[in-house]
């Protein structure tokens, strides 16, 4: 069975994070990743955060499955000539440089479309055009930027960061889809052109109900399901909510039975407004159906910490899946905290391919996270990262080096 971007090819110069998770997506599609690393060095997280010595990260192996490596000298003349052949044969270029790198190697806009005139160029950056768009960014600083630690955390304390890569892998993502729209415009125009996604603008996108919330307390003041309300006070920005659930139907994170000892001992519990009655049943509360500051959704509001307190008494009796058992029987919507090394060992998400168990040639079999987007007829198959340079000979042969040509570049250090 064919996949949905065969025939594709992507020149990827990107590296860490947020552009590796851009280029693996489209792998995982079909689309042939040819991704270009300096000789003797590479992708800079091949040697970061290593838990085996010598041999490529996880960090790294994780992100560049399903890709080719070829080695190359920007800096080489005939290094150069080598990018430049690339470009011509490929449909689209991927970088993540700091700003102003890519025309540094003479690879500028104007002369890509020069050898290429359907070549797509897309860019992951830190910020968009504007008074910072110079400035180097990382997941941390983008998640700042963006709005997503001025509204993570509780409301004493300071902001926090997610453990979610929202800046840099939720970027890469946003990336990819701008990558596809611009292939199928490219089928009617027959031109390639830029793409950019900027890594504040990606995390601002994922938060984007906080905008909405900004707007709501701009114009009311108050916003009754924050835990701020109605003890609490508002100020002009967005407050951080605790783990409130950020839409219309409440929620919080409550203790399961072992929470003493085991720090993921926890289960989101929301209190949805057409379930009610099975909570109230569930928890061996039936009169609060009739109480009036429990009975009806806007009743409840100024006693939801009030609420989540008896729930939680009676989730303490429970292990979080149990728990989680009882009230799936209900349709009542919760969820467990489930511990990394939960994940890992959950036998649904290796038989749906989510987790995958991956064979490397030096560093043996390790777990990756799978694609996350399943097609019925462009089914993924997780392949090792490339080791580096590994491709390099059969990328050229495809160019139409001559097996001479490539020893000779090899021997100028060009490859």
């Amino acid at each position: 069975m064919g996949k949905a971007l065969d025939g594709v090819r992507i020149l990827d110069f990107t590296h860490v994070q947020s552009g590796p998770t851009c280029t693996q997506l489209l792998a995982w599609f079909g689309a042939d990743v040819i991704k270009v690393e300096r000789a003797g060095e590479g992708d800079i997280t091949r040697g970061q955060l290593r838990d085996i010595p010598d041999v490529d990260s996880l960090y790294f192996t994780m992100l560049n499955h399903n890709k080719r490596s070829i080695t190359v000298d920007a800096k080489h003349p005939k290094g150069k000539a080598v990018l430049e052949s690339l470009v011509r044969h490929c449909d689209v270029l991927v970088e993540n440089f700091a700003p102003g790198a890519l025309e540094r190697m003479g690879l500028t806009w104007e002369h890509i479309q020069q050898l290429n005139p359907r070549m797509i160029v897309a860019s992951v950056k830190g910020f968009g055009p504007g008074p910072y768009e110079d400035c180097k960014v990382y997941e941390n600083v983008a998640q700042c930027a963006g709005g997503a630690a001025s509204t993570t955390g509780f409301d004493v304390g300071p902001p926090l960061v997610t453990g979610a890569q929202i800046g840099d892998s939720g970027t890469g993502l946003h990336l990819a889809l701008g990558i596809v729209a611009a292939l199928y415009q490219r089928n009617t125009t027959g031109r390639g052109q830029r793409v950019l996604a900027a890594m504040q603008d990606g995390v601002l996108n994922l938060c984007r109900v906080k905008l909405r919330d900004q707007q709501r307390l701009d114009r009311t003041g108050v916003m009754h399901e924050y835990p701020q309300y109605p003890n609490g006070k508002f100020g002009e920005a967005v407050p951080r909510a605790g783990n409130a659930s950020g839409g219309g139907q409440p929620g919080w994170i409550l203790k399961c039975k072992g929470w003493e000892t085991d720090p993921n001992a926890y289960i989101y519990f929301i209190t949805q407004a057409p379930v009610w009655k099975d909570i109230c049943e569930v928890i061996g509360k039936p009169e609060w159906l009739t109480d009036p500051r429990f009975s009806t959704p806007k009743g409840r509001l100024p006693h939801l910490m009030e609420i989540f307190g008896i729930i939680e008494e009676w989730t303490k009796t429970k292990t979080k899946f149990e728990a989680m058992d009882i009230l799936n029987k209900h349709d009542i919507p919760c969820g467990p905290i489930l511990s990394m090394k939960e994940i890992a060992e959950e036998p649904s998400l290796r038989k749906t391919g989510t987790v995958v168990e991956v064979d490397h040639p030096t560093r043996g079999k390790y777990l990756t996270v799978g694609n996350p987007i399943k097609m019925s007829d462009s089914p993924t198959e997780v392949k090792r990262s490339p080791l580096l340079g590994e491709h390099t000979d059969e990328v050229l042969a495809e160019l139409g080096y001559a097996a001479a040509d490539i020893a000779a570049l090899r021997a100028e250090k060009a490859i």
